[in-house]
């Protein structure tokens, strides 16, 4: 092995053909993921809470069977870290709440999964209070910095979990999204992540909904993070329910096509960002594949009536009790102002979401039924579609209350914060796949990635085309770590 090699810098799968070779046991490579959390941790503050004497057992013991040639799972040894909404055996999930920190928790049938699979889990990663932020900051676990800029957010919900990964903490992550929190922290800090059909992977453990319910959550999936894409698709073969191979090859471009979506009326994209999509569409076509630019797949301000309601309803089921009475209050005067031409991404929106009566919600699904038909045909010519992940690259950390926040465009203009929904609602909605790529880095030095929307069900050959362009197009570039 070479004295220049820093195994923490290669990709899951890297480590773990190491570990099968017996160049590195899983007690060592532990020990340097440790090393590297305590050396960026005070500038990043990733990984916010942490059971090291269950994993040096637990790395201990697979260093046994090993050695005794026992055979093992396909991550035998691999340290990694969890997204703190998932509940983990002696650390439950706290969604950034002590009360939920105070209780005893078994693992989440995901955690379970990777367990089983051979994973030595160490550490929990941080989130915004119940998930509900494109930041990661509470008042428990304090607030996440970008590994590329830490005066910048890494994204939310998931965003200590990208933090961790771009920082070469963890090798592996498991996160969730319901309004894009796979997608924006893998944008924000230039990792990968694949958003799963939803249904594929159980969400049993995940908090929210309150811990202990047994719910699964319309919108919301569990899905895997890395720095790869193989990786992606071998966690994502753990933790599924089946349907997905750890070992399908790479798609070829050259038979690839792809729909590059960059217009929609309502969604701001701020130039800096559109100039790295479109050279990354370059860099596909010059590899092999067709890209083609189509028009909004539907019409996008139906899709997002629809999906703030859909949305609003699974977010105001949490919410208290006088915060909610307060919305109904609010109820007389926002049909008004929808009446009036407000738009989808008003207070107007907000309020009657949040308080969406049962008819409301059934009118909402029912759009949503029509735009997934209409969604099969727009992705019947095409292997996927490839559109921008948020109207910006990562932003400055501003903890004002949600309506103060503004986006600041490269142009100087600025957008209201909630417009980065707006993105991501075509897939969340209409509960579709998508892979989040790199795609380059964008005139201010952060990290652009894409989306890769694919069909219901179409997971595995998502899952291919991204490690078709993570090996011959472009992949993870790694930030400087700072101490």
């Amino acid at each position: 092995m070479s004295p220049d090699l820093d195994l923490l810098d290669l990709d899951a799968s890297g480590q773990l053909t190491l570990l099968a070779a017996r160049r590195v046991s899983a007690v060592e490579l532990l020990k340097m993921a440790l090393a590297r959390h305590e050396q960026t941790h005070k500038t990043l503050n990733a990984v916010v809470a942490a059971d090291l004497e269950r994993a040096l057992e637990r790395a201990r013991a697979i260093d046994d069977h090993r050695a005794n040639d026992v055979q093992l799972g396909p991550l035998a040894g691999l340290p990694m870290t969890v997204k703190d909404t998932l509940d983990v055996i002696g650390m439950p999930a706290s969604a950034g709440l002590e009360a939920f920190r105070r209780r005893k928790a078994e693992d989440a049938t995901v955690v379970g999964h990777a367990r089983r699979a051979g994973a030595v889990v160490w550490g929990k990663t941080n989130v915004p209070v119940m998930a509900g932020d494109w930041q990661s900051f509470n008042a428990l676990y304090g607030t996440t910095n970008n590994p590329w800029d830490p005066t910048r957010t890494p994204g939310g919900s998931s965003g200590g979990a990208a933090a961790a990964l771009a920082a070469r903490v963890t090798p592996l992550e498991i996160g969730s999204d319901i309004g894009g929190s796979l997608r924006v922290p893998a944008h924000f800090c230039g990792v990968f992540s694949h958003k799963p059909t939803w249904g594929l992977v159980p969400q049993h453990g995940h908090v929210p909904p309150k811990p202990g319910s047994w719910q699964e959550p319309d919108l919301n999936v569990v899905g895997p993070m890395a720095r790869s894409a193989r990786d992606l698709r071998l966690l994502l073969s753990v933790i599924c329910d089946g349907g997905v191979s750890p070992k399908a090859p790479p798609a070829d471009l050259a038979k690839v096509k792809i729909g590059l979506w960059l217009e929609a009326p309502g969604l701001p994209l701020d130039p800096q960002v559109r100039r790295v999509i479109e050279a990354f569409a370059g860099e596909l076509a010059a590899a092999g594949a067709t890209v083609e630019a189509v028009s909004p797949p539907v019409d996008v301000e139906t899709l997002l009536e629809a999906y703030m309601v859909l949305l609003g309803s699974i977010i105001g089921a949490d919410m208290p009790e006088k915060e909610l009475r307060r919305l109904e209050l609010l109820r007389g005067p926002a049909r008004m102002a929808k009446a009036a031409g407000a738009d989808p991404f008003s207070w107007a929106t907000t309020a009657l979401a949040y308080t969406a009566r049962h008819r409301e919600w059934l009118a909402a699904d029912a759009v949503r039924a029509r735009l997934r038909q209409e969604m099969e045909g727009a992705l019947g010519g095409f292997d996927a579609i490839l559109a921008p992940v948020a109207p910006v690259t990562a932003f400055p950390h501003d903890h004002k209350g949600f309506a103060a926040r503004k986006l600041t465009l490269s142009t100087g203009e600025t957008v209201p914060y909630v417009t980065m929904l707006g993105w991501i609602a075509l897939a969340t909605a209409c509960l579709l796949p998508v892979t989040t790529v790199p795609a380059g880095a964008a005139a201010d030095g952060l990290p652009v990635g894409v989306q890769l929307i694919g069909p219901h069900g179409g997971d595995a050959r998502l899952l291919s085309l991204a490690q078709a362009i993570d090996e011959n197009v472009r992949g993870f570039s790694a930030p400087e770590l700072k101490a």
